[in-house]
């Protein structure tokens, strides 16, 4: 009987507590999401390129688990505090009838223990085929390919997704059953008595122009009144949760579209140390040539005078001039400061940079006697800057290279002119084949970029070519960096952001939703006797859930739209401080993005206060008269 009467509450409670037992499946699926985050397919071809990364990262997620675990404890004792005091007077019967309150209290534990261990049974299965479904999508986004793919289930996961969820929710019953079995038989049989009243005398104001006779109108209102007011601490909580829930979101999905669409890939590899002809013939010894369609030399020197020094070899007097007249900026100023140090730049040949721009698609430089153009690493530029320059670089300023004139023409220049990201040039000029080799005396680096040759890859993505590719050169002694270098450096950036945003973003948004929507029945619980009132005087069901849904309505709507309009510049707050200097001209069009998450967001809002719509007539429907005709 004991049992049966477990089984039978706990299945009520879930079906009563729809809402809340829905937030806890999608707790479990996101705890198990972020434990799992290691067997990701994208995380394990990670590992193999930024391990340190990686590892820190990894490092991080027990933290993120363990403040998530504090957050969602106090949502479920609030929660489960709801669900109890709902069926007091059930616990008072029970107690006077004779059950012993040990007993009372072993049939709590029971019935909650019963329903984690369903949610789980449910939740689980749910969250393994959701992660392998991202780690599919995520390596079909990045270019991994899924041929590889192979199904895995963490089981370190598993169990701290249990345990974790299974210890919050045994802590919380057990404080709150322990509080129950101890209130005397009386005290459980008399509903608990509503919060006293405060004036605020504005709302009330509002109140007195109420047209007479709209007595529901004027029950909606004041309902709607006293929750406000005497709950604002909860709206106010739940706002600002709300408010970093779309600014995670929003932001972490803008920051993952522009990183995974911020570099142009145009090498493969670069060989460091080697020269094209020694590339050339160790490749055919190995009988690798057929699978590069480019192999070619990339020089950089610095720029030096006859007697073989560098510094001071450079001035552009007119270019900072120029600048100084441009209307104040962060970008103006960040341009005076470092084109202040730049007296002693790298050159690079012309026909060299003009093989990758015919690489990347673009048209090649021209340049005429006494002329230069303007190399920066993407690592160094940012759209503003760059439109800065390139406003001055029309007017071809006039510099000084080693005491001789030249202009600057074109616009800013900036492919990557070689895979690995550590060779990096701030400032660098671009000159004519003769004048590089006048101007850095013979002394300069040498570097050969290789491209893989597109009909020997074809069906294959192109990391997993490179990755291929990779074993076949370490046989050869030959000294390479490739683009995959670049590429995890990358992948990193967009796994951290997404995946630890959007995790953040899930569980805010639950415990938010979840919280006014719990506070909101109990409140509406606790007014019980006030709805029978006008269920006796005449009131209809519907109308007394039109009523209700019109309290939901503003009762969501007023912290949701707070926060929605705070999370436009709290996103835009977030791409200016943690964007790179050169994906801050990408911020419009990111912010588009974020726009659409935000909207995305709204309609989970709609499907919440759905799902209280709902548990709310329910309960009205309780309130109603049995033998009541409609």
């Amino acid at each position: 009987m004991f049992f049966k009467l477990v089984s039978r509450n706990s299945k009520r409670n879930r079906k009563e507590n729809g809402l809340f037992f829905s937030s806890l499946l999608i707790s479990i699926v996101a705890f198990y999401m972020i434990q799992s985050l290691s067997h990701q397919d994208v995380m394990i071809f990670l590992t193999k390129m930024e391990s340190d990364a990686v590892g820190k990262l990894l490092l991080m997620i027990p933290l993120f688990y363990g403040l998530t675990l504090i957050i969602l404890f106090f949502l479920i004792y609030f929660a489960s505090k709801f669900q109890m005091e709902r069926r007091r007077h059930e616990f008072g019967v029970y107690l006077m009838m004779g059950m012993r309150r040990s007993r009372l209290f072993l049939m709590l534990l029971a019935e909650d223990f019963r329903s984690s261990v369903t949610a789980l049974l449910i939740g689980l299965p749910i969250a393994v085929l959701l992660s392998e479904l991202v780690s599919l999508i995520t390596a079909r986004l990045v270019g991994l390919g899924i041929a590889d793919h192979r199904f895995s289930i963490s089981l370190t996961a598993i169990f701290m997704t249990a345990a974790g969820f299974l210890f919050l929710k045994l802590t919380a019953v057990l404080i709150l059953s322990g509080k129950i079995a101890r209130q005397e038989i009386g005290t459980l049989l008399v509903e608990a008595p509503e919060v006293g009243k405060k004036e605020k005398p504005l709302l009330f104001f509002f109140a007195g122009h109420i047209k007479k006779g709209k007595a529901l109108q004027t029950f909606t209102f004041r309902q709607l009144e006293e929750q406000v007011i005497y709950r604002f601490n909860t709206l106010a909580i739940s706002s600002l949760l709300m408010l970093a829930a779309l600014c995670c979101f929003a932001a972490g999905v803008a920051m993952v579209q522009s990183h995974s669409g911020s570099e142009q890939h145009t090498l493969d590899y670069t060989f460091i140390d080697h020269s094209a002809e020694e590339v050339s013939r160790t490749l055919s010894e190995y009988n690798l040539e057929t699978q590069f369609s480019e192999i070619m030399d990339i020089r950089v020197g610095l720029i030096r005078t006859e007697d073989g020094e560098y510094e001071n070899t450079f001035q552009m007097e007119s270019v900072m001039e120029a600048l100084r007249a441009m209307p104040e900026s962060e970008a103006r100023d960040v341009l005076l400061n470092n084109f202040s140090y730049e007296t002693a730049p790298y050159a690079i040949p012309l026909s060299e940079y003009n093989q990758i721009c015919v690489l990347s698609k673009q048209p090649p430089i021209e340049l005429k006697e006494a002329q230069a153009a303007v190399y920066i690493d993407p690592e160094f530029s940012s759209y503003e800057r760059n439109h800065i320059l390139n406003l001055i670089l029309k007017k071809y300023p006039e510099v000084r290279i080693d005491g001789a004139i030249y202009h600057l023409i074109n616009e800013v220049q900036t492919l990557r002119i070689v895979t690995d990201r550590s060779i990096t040039l701030s400032f660098a000029l671009i000159v004519p084949d003769d004048v590089f080799e006048e101007l850095t005396g013979g002394e300069y680096s040498g570097y050969v970029n290789g491209v893989l040759n597109p009909d020997k890859i074809k069906g294959k993505s192109l990391l997993n070519a490179i990755s291929e590719m990779n074993q076949k050169l370490d046989r050869t002694g030959l000294v390479y960096e490739s683009y995959l270098q670049n590429m995890g450096r990358q992948l990193f950036y967009v796994v951290a952001s997404s995946y630890i945003t959007i995790y953040l973003a899930i569980i805010f948004l639950i415990i938010a939703n979840t919280v006014i929507g719990v506070q909101f029945l109990m409140s509406q619980q606790k007014t019980g006797k006030r709805y029978q009132t006008l269920i006796q005087l005449g009131a209809t069901y519907q109308t007394m859930c039109d009523s209700a849904g019109r309290q939901i309505g503003w009762y969501f709507g007023i912290p949701t739209v707070v926060a929605v309009i705070s999370s436009i510049f709290g996103v835009r707050a977030l791409f200016s401080g943690l964007l790179s200097p050169r994906t801050q001209g990408r911020i419009p069009s990111m912010l588009l993005v974020s726009l659409a998450m935000i909207l995305l967001l709204g309609m989970v809002e709609y499907i919440y206060i759905k799902a209280v719509k709902k548990a709310s007539n329910r309960n009205i429907l309780k309130l109603m008269v049995p033998e009541r005709e409609e």
